[in-house]
């Protein structure tokens, strides 16, 4: 690859020549006497502060500040211009409408700056975090129409807490109070701030929420600064209950009466059918453990709301455990909308009753889906699915889900040996809203634990090659400790795959080709699996994480009690098929990182090991690892990569036929991404890995066994994507190139000496398109 850096001279040169011109016309558009607003800058003389604190108060007091300036980019002012240059006009709407108002930005003067507003701003925000002397002063610096303003400010020392009081007095409220201030966000040592004095109000709100103060609110506490009663900038702290607040939100509130409606809708409403308060007892319903049911046509058995609402009649109002059911209700799946409302039945003795009021789904859906796919494998198809879902089954919130499919892939270019797939089959699910279990589970989790049963088939026909027919079936369970943390177990996980046929030529294909006959052997798959997933994604924080971890135990127990040992010849046979005994581990860690509210670092790796023993010596075909295509390395096709550095072009006659597959795996991915405009997102990527066979006796794919020289097999590609963020849905294109390859002769194997783009030869072989929907992680 060679390069003209003359050319690239040129090309910055007319760059900077733009950016200059780009920039000075944006002025020559302003009136007599206006000046462009570049925006403020601000200063801290104070000596006695860190550079950290000085940087940390000069960014937040400069996002305080009004207006914000027309926005940049590398300099430039691209939005600005576009309202500049474009004509006004005539509708609203069209080309010309969207290029001045919705894409261009109007000019920020100096005159929309309120000065003397923002010195203020500055003096206020300062003291709310403890610089109680602040002195701000500001001065306008302008040159070539366009102008800036420096605010610089003298805050004085911070003023540090030495005490915080919580006096006592002989209310209840004010013991409930004392009793919540061990745990109190304001610390003696700490500086003085006004947000987490606001927070610490809605910390004590919490927590006499949760103790039956049902009408308290933080405006009722109030925090006393003094500063006279300690030394130089040093303030004492008195937190306490304002005179003035209100007999009722000083009151205890127990939970009287529980109703429950859970066929609520809009209709019923209108008609005043069910208005609140009303006269439970009067209505067409029945006590259950303390619950009243308004159920005229029992479409629930009663003890779904018996496991959901987390509280019973008697206990003192809890907003933590109301908060619980609520999330519990609408995590059944069956209610549309939930919500509760509370009425005060015993004023004297401190009494409410609580009302739950549910909306259900339709209960029944059948939903018939058809789409159109093509991966980078050069296989372009079809798949029709139709789902019938049940959410109320036995009447207990279980949903029932069965669903047929059928689907096509076809070969479209690519390996001339090829062959199309044809793919149909069935599935159910039954998922119960509690863990079927001998023992009693008790989760104080928002979400409700369920149990899952599954049964499953599928035909799958490789056109000239062979038939397998493939039967699944699944118990387990799934629960989630909190939004974070979620687990999944199956205590049985059963795979059955059996050849229907195999044509001759296929047959032919296996001859003195061991690997080729695994495939369509008979596998019996049974045994327990586990995952457990850790997630901070959903968070609002700069850094988040994601991880989940797989255990698969396959035939452990079964061939620990059989004494099966396929290597000294005692393989054991379930109704005349030898059962798969193997461990299988992978992890999955990615992390995030939001540099902007436009631009972020999303990076992943995988690492994982599949180890077969007693009655197997290899992993079955469906659970080994595959790499490639539009999730994984993306500069080759999908399972056409590894294991380590097997070259798959040795296979002449059988080649892409089948998925290259391995019994270890590494990848490692890294992906910048930035927002051009709305939807519009761009991506630039970068994917590394491979992998390998733990074993490889007879040499069948030569270079494919893990050693110590794993590294130098890695595979790594790079690439640029284009995203369209639709919200309901994610438009995926990712154009990616190899960069090492590992099946190339060692030394050899990095491509930045054999890139040609001019070759049409080595753009059909080196640029992979994948098309895809979301995110690749």
């Amino acid at each position: 690859m060679k390069i003209n850096f003359s050319t690239y001279y040129k090309y910055f040169l007319a760059s900077g020549m733009t950016a200059a011109v780009v920039s000075c016309s944006n002025t020559k558009f302003l009136k007599e006497g206006q000046m462009l607003y570049t925006g403020a800058e601000v200063k801290i003389e104070n000596d006695s502060l860190s550079k950290k604190e000085k940087n940390d108060l000069e960014s937040a007091l400069k996002d305080n500040l009004t207006p914000k300036p027309n926005s940049s980019f590398l300099g430039l002012r691209p939005k600005l211009y576009a309202y500049n240059v474009t004509k006004e006009p005539k509708k609203q709407k069209g080309l010309r409408y969207w290029l001045k108002y919705k894409f261009g930005e109007e000019p920020v003067l100096l005159g929309d700056v309120d000065k003397e507003f923002n010195k203020d701003i500055i003096v206020n925000y300062s003291e709310n975090k403890g610089y109680f002397n602040a002195r701000a002063k500001y001065d306008t610096v302008s040159k070539n129409k366009k102008a800036k303003v420096i605010y610089t400010l003298n805050p004085g020392g911070r003023y540090l807490i030495s005490n915080v009081k919580f006096p006592a007095d002989s209310s209840e409220i004010n013991k409930e109070i004392r009793a919540l201030k061990d745990k109190t966000l304001l610390k003696t040592g700490n500086p003085f701030d006004l947000e987490v004095i606001k927070a610490e109000r809605q910390r004590i709100d919490d927590g006499l929420k949760n103790r039956g103060f049902y009408y308290f609110n933080p405006d009722n506490i109030i925090v006393q600064a003094d500063s006279t009663v300690s030394k130089k900038h040093e303030v004492e702290l008195i937190v306490k209950l304002k005179d003035k607040t209100p007999d009722l939100a000083k009151d205890q509130f127990t939970i009287d009466k529980v109703v429950v409606f859970p066929n609520y809708n809009l209709r019923d409403a209108k008609r005043g059918k069910y208005n609140i308060p009303m006269n439970a007892d009067s209505l067409k319903g029945y006590e259950y453990n303390n619950i009243y049911v308004v159920d005229p046509y029992k479409k629930f058995k009663p003890r779904v709301f018996d496991r959901a609402l987390y509280f019973e009649k008697g206990d003192l109002d809890n907003r933590k455990n109301h908060n619980l059911s609520l999330n519990r209700l609408i995590n059944l799946g069956v209610f549309k909308f939930v919500k509760n409302e509370f009425v005060v039945s015993d004023s004297l003795n401190h009494k409410f009753d609580a009302y739950y009021i549910l909306t259900p789904r339709e209960l029944q859906s059948l939903r018939l889906e058809a789409l159109g796919r093509t991966n980078s494998a050069n296989y372009a198809g079809s798949e029709v699915n139709l789902n019938w879902t049940q959410r109320n089954f036995f009447r207990g919130a279980e949903q029932f889900k069965a669903s047929l499919y059928g689907a096509f892939d076809v070969q479209i270019g690519g390996p001339a040996y090829a062959e199309n797939i044809f793919r149909a089959g069935a599935n159910t699910q039954l998922s119960i809203p509690r863990i079927v279990a001998p023992f009693r589970f008790n989760s104080s989790s928002a979400f409700v634990p369920r149990t899952n049963i599954q049964l499953g088939y599928e035909f799958q026909n490789r056109t000239t090659l062979y038939t397998l027919n493939t039967f699944s079936a699944s118990f387990g369970y799934q629960w989630k400790e909190n939004i974070r943390k979620e687990h999944e177990l199956k205590l049985i996980d059963v795979t059955y795959i059996a050849p229907a046929n195999e044509t001759p030529k296929f047959i032919a294909l296996k001859e003195g080709n061991p690997y080729l006959t695994r495939i369509t052997e008979r596998q019996l798959i049974f045994g327990p699996t586990y995952s457990y997933t850790y997630s901070t994604t959903m968070l609002p924080q700069r850094n988040t994480f994601y991880y989940k971890g797989m255990l698969d135990l396959a035939g452990n127990l079964t061939g620990l009690i059989s004494g099966a040992n396929v290597r000294d010849g005692n393989q054991k046979n379930i109704f005349g098929v030898p059962f798969s005994q193997y461990v299988k581990v992978e992890n999955d860690v990615r992390f995030y990182h939001k540099f902007t509210e436009k631009t972020s670092l999303a990076t992943r790796f995988i690492a994982g090991v599949a180890v077969p023993y007693g009655n197997s010596n290899f992993i079955p075909f469906s659970r080994q690892f595959f790499v490639g295509g539009s999730n994984s390395i993306r500069a080759f096709r999908a399972r056409t990569l590894g294991p380590g550095s097997y070259d798959p072009r040795t296979e002449t006659n059988t080649r892409a036929l089948f998925d290259q597959a391995g019994d270890v795996k590494l990848e490692l991915n890294a992906e910048y991404r930035a927002n051009l405009y709305k939807f519009l997102n761009v991506a630039a990527f970068i994917d590394a890995g491979n992998i390998w066979l733990l074993e490889d006796p007879q040499n069948e794919r030569p270079g494919g066994k893990f050693s110590k020289n794993f590294l130098s097999e890695t595979a790594v590609g790079a690439g640029l994507g284009l995203r369209l963020d639709f919200s309901i849905l994610i438009l995926r294109l990712d154009l990616a190139m190899p960069l090492r390859v590992p099946y190339y002769e060692k030394g050899d194997r990095w491509t930045f000496d054999k890139i040609n783009f001019g070759s049409g030869a080595w753009r059909r072989d080196n640029l992979i398109l994948n098309i895809a929907i979301g995110y690749p992680f």
